[in-house]
């Protein structure tokens, strides 16, 4: 009986070891385990992780500002459209079919179209005295005006004509050429855009049309820029300090020059004035060009 006793005793003491782990006041002791439990850890781990995830969400916005802040700036450059107009007005001024022109100083104005031809006169059929035509040339034939004719001529382009007198007892537009441009080192040859010869090297009262007038560019015949680039150059071949220019070079200059001004048109109510070298040349190159000889008197008749 003793042992029986003993041994109960012993049973109902692991019993209440038993059960006091399974209480609810020892579980609840024992959530320190859970604690130890990889899930607080993936809690601190979710927390470190936020602020990455927040810094990878600022780095993403930030270049979003920076193309903001580039494309104010992308119409600054507009300015660089500016020289493409600029390139486009400048061969207007200079390109196009304007005759070239080789001065920089020019008393011309601009592009202000071209001057038509004078209309020719048509001959009436008939033996009386008025079916002849109205206007007759001696010294300007067909071929000469014609030639005279297709030069491009620009409105009031020419508003002189200066005469001149060589200098020499014989020439000829050929030799004048040569020396102009081989001795006289002039770039475009011919300082004039006529010539009429004496009789010596070429017919006596012929007329030569010089390059000058065929490219319509500036002449090199009197000591003025501003005056080559709108004066027509017309030379008599000759010394005229010694001489005097022969009856049919003063008629064919004469009609030369009234072809000239119908050929050049009017400027501001008049044609083109005709003066003689020495009154169109400045002061400090002072020429007694055409001589003094030559008689001025016969300019009167282009007073109007």
């Amino acid at each position: 009986m003793c042992l029986l006793i003993a041994g109960f005793l012993n049973g109902a003491s692991t019993d209440a070891q038993v059960s006091s782990e399974e209480s609810p006041q020892n579980v609840a002791k024992a959530s320190p385990s859970p604690a130890k439990s990889p899930t607080p850890k993936k809690k601190k781990a979710t927390t470190k992780k936020t602020p990455t995830s927040a810094k990878k969400k600022k780095k993403v916005p930030s270049p979003t500002p920076l193309p903001s802040a580039e494309e104010p700036l992308a119409p600054r450059p507009t300015p660089t459209l500016s020289p493409t107009p600029v390139a486009t007005a400048q061969p207007t001024i200079a390109s196009g079919t304007i005759p070239q022109v080789d001065v920089e100083k020019s008393g011309f104005v601009g592009d202000q179209g071209y001057e038509p031809p004078p209309p020719t006169p048509t001959p009436r059929r008939g033996w009386w005295f008025w079916s002849r035509p109205e206007v007759n040339y001696h010294y300007l034939s067909r071929s000469l005006r014609s030639e005279i004719d297709r030069a491009p001529v620009m409105r009031r382009r020419w508003q002189f004509i200066v005469v001149h007198n060589s200098g020499t007892r014989q020439g000829s537009a050929r030799i004048f050429d040569y020396y102009h441009r081989h001795v006289r080192r002039m770039r475009n040859g011919l300082a004039y855009h006529f010539v009429i010869g004496n009789g010596t090297s070429t017919g006596n009262g012929q007329i030569e049309v010089g390059d000058r007038w065929r490219r319509q560019i500036n002449g090199g015949h009197v000591h003025s820029d501003y005056l080559n680039n709108i004066a027509l150059g017309i030379c008599l071949v000759g010394d005229f300090n010694r001489d005097q220019p022969t009856r049919r070079q003063l008629e064919a200059c004469e009609e030369l020059i009234n072809y000239l001004r119908k050929r050049c048109g009017k400027i501001e109510a008049h044609y083109a004035i005709v003066r003689p070298h020495r009154e169109v040349n400045p002061p400090q190159w002072a020429t007694d060009c055409p001589g003094n000889a030559f008689p001025y008197s016969w300019f009167r008749r282009f007073q109007e």
